[in-house]
Parts: structure tokens; sequence; C-alpha cells
């Protein structure tokens, strides 16, 4: 008895526990091959239960379970970010479905010339990065990277890369994508602040990891572009007569074929459909922090503003402009729909898995005892929370996990620091910093990179990994030095 009561009730042993907990779960990730919805899900309740936390606070009774910490620590997170993802997943899917990438490729290409080709894959990652999911951008975006490469007769890697750095940029720093639109809710920041310091951190951390470090390491390792590569693409220029409608392996995306029926939408189009919810969730943002609070204007600019609402906003805007106005029926963009939030489960599932083992850390007082020993060590929080994010990323090799569970981790800490927006917004960019860092065999990005462009694995060793590191240290240094100065 003498070492459980050691265990619930000292610092260090409150320590030891979390310690364990964290360790069965990477265990049960890594070497059993446990889904990680299943993986935090039990060892969240097992932590629950070894630190002597009442059944009742856990689960609830037969009767009562709304207020137990299973269901609010699901119900918190996902009631804030399910329609936001679901909502940014269909953007995403009608945009790439428009033949919005071909568009913004062309156009960037033309502008930025064959020279300046690398620069011109990174922007398109950057733009077209920030409504779709990284997977997915990766699906849509390597043939055209395919042509340029050949087009330009220069290596694969050094028109891939900058491409990669901004889908990469934008899926860890930028709302929709899970891993911010998570963190404001596990630390209570306003999407319009994880947006700006999301551009402030993620840009500088682009530049380094994709235009100079891709064309460094682009002209130091040659990647053909083997011919079947461009077959599909061929076969995109050409439709089959009925075309018009969507083809679908069931890969989320790779098989997809565009109308083809009425010309391209416009780079202007596709940049404005992409602008109204930034611009809407930024509004809001900016509109608290200059107008008075019953201002009537304010109130219009808060509903619009509201995440949900700005994405719902552009979701209709897309529907028509780059659908029923192209000729897409109603059934037809319903179809879209429902193909395109088939993966969405699986992810809302390990966020809410992640927000509930974070409640469990913060319900049984870890947290508090971490906020303790960093005191005392002198530690920043935002050094706390980069290390255990990086720790995470690395043993475990998912970016959402390693985000999910350490804004549960430092969470307490936050709550209790009484830090800005700002702050609260530069230590989420920390966490994101850390979820992407030294990507290798253990995440699936790693093999769907090293596959679509044609590398082995020393090569996508040297290239992504190297690229994503890069990317990391330099975001992270970013949102260090503007925490300290307005902390």
């Amino acid at each position: 008895m003498g070492a459980v009561d050691w265990l619930r009730t000292t610092t260090p042993g409150l320590l030891v526990l979390c310690g364990l907990a964290i360790a069965v779960l990477l265990f049960a990730i890594i070497k059993v091959k446990l889904e990680p919805f299943i993986a935090l899900l039990l060892t969240g309740l097992a932590l629950a239960l070894a630190a002597g936390l009442p059944v009742s606070k856990i689960v609830g009774t037969a009767i009562k379970s709304g207020d137990s910490i299973l269901e609010t620590g699901f119900g918190g997170i996902l009631g804030h970010i399910a329609v936001i993802i679901g909502l940014g997943t269909v953007l995403g899917a009608i945009l790439e479905r428009s033949g919005g990438a071909d568009v913004l490729t062309g156009k960037l290409l033309n502008l930025f010339g064959e020279r300046g080709a690398p620069v011109a894959m990174g922007l398109l990652g950057l733009i077209f990065g920030i409504p779709v999911f990284f997977d997915i951008g990766i699906f849509v975006l390597a043939p055209l990277i395919y042509v340029a490469a050949k087009r330009g007769g220069r290596s694969l890697v050094l028109y891939a890369l900058p491409m990669l750095a901004g889908l990469s940029m934008t899926h860890a720093f930028l709302p929709p994508h899970p891993g911010p639109v998570a963190l404001g809710g596990l630390l209570g920041v306003s999407l319009g602040w994880l947006i700006l310091m999301g551009f402030v951190c993620g840009i500088p951390g682009f530049v380094a990891a994709g235009i100079v470090w891709g064309s460094y390491i682009g002209k130091r390792i040659q990647i053909e572009v083997p011919d079947e590569f461009l077959v599909s693409k061929d076969e995109d220029k050409e439709p089959a007569p009925d075309e018009g409608e969507r083809g679908s392996d069931g890969s989320g995306g790779v098989a997809t074929k565009r109308p083809v029926t009425t010309a391209p939408p416009s780079v202007g189009l596709i940049g404005a459909i992409i602008a109204i919810p930034l611009v809407l969730i930024l509004g809001a943002t900016f509109g608290t922090q200059l107008l008075d609070k019953n201002s009537q204007l304010l109130q219009v600019l808060t509903f619009f503003g509201t995440p949900a609402v700005a994405l719902l906003i552009a979701v209709l805007v897309a529907f028509y402009v780059l659908g029923v106005r192209r000729g897409s029926t109603v059934q037809e963009l319903s179809q879209l729909t429902a193909e395109s939030l088939r993966p969405v489960g699986m992810l809302l599932l390990v966020v809410g898995a992640g927000a509930f083992f974070g409640k469990v850390i913060s319900a049984t007082g870890i947290g508090t005892a971490l906020a303790d020993t960093m005191s005392a060590a002198g530690l920043p929080v935002i050094v706390l929370a980069y290390i255990i994010s990086c720790g995470l990323r690395i043993a475990q090799g998912s970016a959402t996990v390693a985000i999910v569970t350490t804004g549960g981790i430092v969470a307490p800490l936050v709550a209790t620091g009484g830090y800005s927006q700002m702050s609260i917004a530069l230590i989420a960019m920390a966490i994101a910093a850390g979820s992407i860092i030294l990507s290798h065999v253990n995440d699936g990005g790693f093999w769907i990179i090293a596959k679509f462009f044609n590398m082995s694995v020393k090569q996508t060793l040297q290239t992504w990994t190297v690229l994503e590191t890069i990317l990391s240290i330099v975001s992270f240094a970013v949102a260090a030095i503007l925490f300290a100065i307005v902390s």
C-alpha cells in the first residue's frame, strides 16, 4: 500500500505514473500495432484506475454518465472540432475535383518560369495545402510534380521537396487541419490566433526546409521521373466521355476524375474560395481586439467568423461556383461529400481518445505535479511542450497522436499560467512543430513519399526526414523567440 500511496499522492510518484502510462501507450501502438484510438482509450482508463480516481468519476454511473471523464473528454473536443474538420474535408474535395490544383500549377509555372519552378511547386503546396489533408495533397499534386520535373529535366527531388514542405507546414500549423483545430480546443485558444501564429511561425520553416534545403539537396540527389509515373497524367488530358462522373478506387482521392464539360476555374476564384474562411475567422479575431464588446458589428463578425460558420459559407460558395454552375447536380455533390468524409471517422476517434487521455492526466493531478517540477527546473512551458511533442512523434510516428497527447499533458499548465491568447497560440505552435520532427520508418507519410517520388529508404531519410526536422526546428525557434518577447 505504501508504494501505491506514493504513486498516487506524491509529485515524483505521479510523474512516474504518467511516464509509465505514456510508455505503455507507445508500446501498444509501436510494438503491439494496436490502433491508436484503442490504445489511447485503454491507457487512459488504466491510468485513471491506477491513480485511484473513483469509478463514478471515470465512467459515471449506470443511470448518469454525462459528466464522467470518459464522456466529457471525448465530447468536449469533438464538439469543437468535428464540424470544422468535416467541412474542411468537404471544401478540399470540391476544390480538388474542380481542377483547382491544375489551374494553380499552370499559373505559378508561368509566373516563375522554368528556373523558378521549384519555388512555384512550394507555393502550390502551401496554397493548396490549406484546405486539403496532407496525404490527399500528395495524391493530387504528385502527377503535376512529375510533369514539371520531366519538363525541367532536373531531379524529381528538386520539385517535390518544396511542395511537400508547403503541404506539411499547412497540415501542422493551420486550421482546418486536425492538429491545430484540436489544440484550439485543448488549450482554449481561438483559431484566429492559431492562423496568425501558424503563418508567422510556419512560413520561415517552410522557406528554410522547402526552398533552401530543397534546392540544396535537390541538386545532389538525382531522381529520374519514371515513364510510368506520367501515365495517369497523360490519361487525364484526354478523358473518356463518361469522366464527368467520379471514378474511385477507394484510396481517398487518387483516382478522382474531374468534369470536363466546362473551362477550368480561374486562379482568382480558387484563391478567393480558400481565403473566405481565413478572412472571416481573422475578422472575428481582430474585431474582438479592436471593437467594443457591445458593438453590433462585432456580433456580425463573431457570427460569420465562427470557424464552423465560416467554413460552411466557403463550402456553399464552392458547391455553387465550382459545382452547380459548372454542371454538377446536387446528388453528385452529395456523393462527393459522402466519399470525402469516409476517412474522417477514425481521425476523429483518435483525437477524441487523445483528449480523454489528457483529461485523465489532468484529473489525476499529474499536470499540477508536472507544473511544479517544471517550475523547479526553470524549464519554460513552451520548451517542455516542444520536447514532449518531439518525443511522442519520434517514438510512434503519428503527428496527430503526438499533438493531442501533448496538448492534454500541457493543458493544465496553460490553464493555470495566466497566458494571453497569443502566448497560448505560440505554445500550440511549439507542439505542432514537435509533432513533425524526424519523420522516419514508423510514419505512414514517410512511405507514401518514398513510393510517390521514386526514392529508396536512404534517399527518403536524406531528403524528407531532414526537411521535416528543419521545418520543425526553425518554426519552433520562431515560436520560442516570440513567446519570450510577449510573455
